[in-house]
């Protein structure tokens, strides 16, 4: 009897099991990225402490697509006079099963509705008692979006709006799985710099200010939490003898904060970083930068850095989110990049603030939606199409884990891949891929000698100094990554 009941326990235990790896592995197909860790399983190719030597051979920045739905939605509603910059913040809860997105629009202010470009040829002028709200929005699929009426706010005699707030400016606001307090669990930081907390992310607490000096966090303030520092880490703005720079606070606890200081100066006064959204993914940490020009229009850039402090523009003559070229576009003026990104098993989901005029005219806002492949921040490719491009790794740690790719390949292109020792000795090659992949699993053949002839098997030996070796023709290489043996 005791053991047929220890079988029926440890029969109910393996099917709970079961159902919560189930649970997770759903939960994870759609992922925010300041849910990410720093799995060092991944490499992208962007982070230049992994990539020893390059021949003939450029780091580009992935392709976008922009939605066929773009604009996602639009300054329709009577409080919402000039959507701006946006400074949207959206994220996916698996708990609640849908998109989020709350914003900033100018609630008191004049718009730009209407306009002909001859009437917004003429200098904007802000509205009298000019104020910031937050909106909220939710999205079953991320693409069409609700505006719901919540009740909490009095704008215009009516409580009927989707306003969560009315006066704070430049709101970054995540979900924070990491704090087991409940009435925590969403955080805001915004202009001044002020915190704040929600339990549901639409009733927050009062507004607490924190002691910083004189940063002025007159932006899209944005924040997370770093599962590897163990603290909080805080992107706001300073201004310097060129403009604007992004400077970095950080804090154990939400509460008491440090300014660690400047970390993204302005190129010249035609290149002022405006704001930066950052999250952690693959191992390093991203910002999505917002680049204001001397042409009064913002462009999308992409950064990288090894620990949120020093860090190096990628490809920074190209944009990341392109802007329309179409006067009066929906993304012509300005294109902010919301924090934070959403990654699906197929794509990367950039959602972002767009505007159809420069900054500081009249202009109407949306929410609009970029894509890219998986991994498709940024790349090696060819600089030359004459001669291949050749990638070569530093030590990757080989322990015989199975070795995956993930690259973009043109018809007629290849990536080709080698493994060499510490004196640059072939010691293993894989079959050439031919085709576009997405961790892509290479088949590896290794020279042996017998009978004093070459001839090869598919054994490899573990070794902490192997490096890889890429050769890169019509194609663009985003990452490796390793992965259990068969799996």
């Amino acid at each position: 009897m005791r053991q047929l009941l220890k079988r029926r326990v440890g029969w109910i235990v393996c099917c709970v099991l079961v159902m919560t790896i189930t649970c997770i592995t759903v939960l994870e197909s759609v992922t925010s990225a300041h849910e990410l860790d720093s799995d060092r399983n991944r490499f992208l190719l962007l982070d230049s402490r992994i990539v020893e030597e390059t021949e003939n051979a450029r780091l580009a920045l992935g392709t976008v697509q922009k939605h066929k739905s773009n604009p996602l939605f639009v300054e329709d509603k009577p409080w919402e006079i000039r959507f701006d910059n946006l400074y949207g913040n959206v994220m996916y809860d698996p708990d609640e099963k849908i998109y989020k997105c709350w914003y900033s629009p100018f609630i008191v202010d004049r718009s730009a509705k209407g306009m002909t470009l001859e009437q917004r040829q003429k200098k904007y002028r802000p509205g009298p008692g000019r104020e910031m709200g937050i909106c909220y929005a939710t999205s079953k699929d991320g693409i069409q979006w609700e505006k719901p009426e919540l009740g909490l706010v009095e704008y215009e005699g009516s409580k009927a709006n989707n306003l969560i707030w009315r006066g704070p400016h430049g709101a970054g606001i995540f979900k924070d799985p990491s704090d087991l307090n409940p009435a925590r669990r969403y955080k805001m930081i915004m202009q001044g710099v002020k915190t704040s907390y929600s339990a549901d992310g639409i009733h927050w607490s009062k507004a607490k200010a924190v002691n910083l000096g004189e940063i002025a966090g007159d932006t899209h303030n944005n924040a997370f939490w770093d599962s590897d520092l163990k603290k909080y880490i805080g992107m706001t703005r300073t201004w310097g003898q060129k403009g604007r720079e992004v400077t970095r606070i950080e804090s154990p606890d939400f509460k008491k904060w440090t300014n660690t200081g400047v970390v993204m100066e302005a190129l010249n006064r035609g290149a002022q970083p405006y704001a930066m959204p950052v999250f952690r993914y693959g191992g390093v940490y991203l910002g999505l930068l917002a680049s204001f020009g001397d042409e009064d229009r913002t462009r999308s850039k992409l950064a990288w850095s090894p620990d949120s402090i020093k860090w190096h523009r990628i490809d920074p003559n190209s944009d990341l989110i392109p802007n329309s070229e179409t006067v009066l576009d929906y993304d012509y003026g300005c294109v902010y990049a919301c924090a934070y990104p959403i990654f699906l098993d197929n794509e990367i989901r950039l959602y972002y603030g767009g505007s159809d005029y420069k900054h500081g005219g009249w202009r109407n806002g949306n929410l609009s939606l970029a894509t890219l492949r998986p991994d498709g921040f940024a790349g090696y490719q060819q600089k030359t199409q004459e001669n291949p491009a050749i990638i070569t790794t530093t030590g990757i740690g080989y322990a015989g884990q199975e070795i995956r790719i993930t690259a973009d390949v043109a018809e007629g292109g290849s990536v080709e891949v080698s493994m060499v020792d510490a004196q640059g000795k072939s010691v293993a090659l894989a079959e050439a891929v031919s085709k576009t992949v997405t961790d892509g699993r290479l088949t590896w053949t290794v020279p042996q000698w017998i009978d004093g002839r070459t001839t090869w098997n598919k054994t490899l030996k573990a070794d902490p100094t192997i490096r890889l070796r890429f050769k890169i023709q019509r194609a663009k290489l985003y990452s490796f990554s390793f992965a259990p043996a068969n799996q």
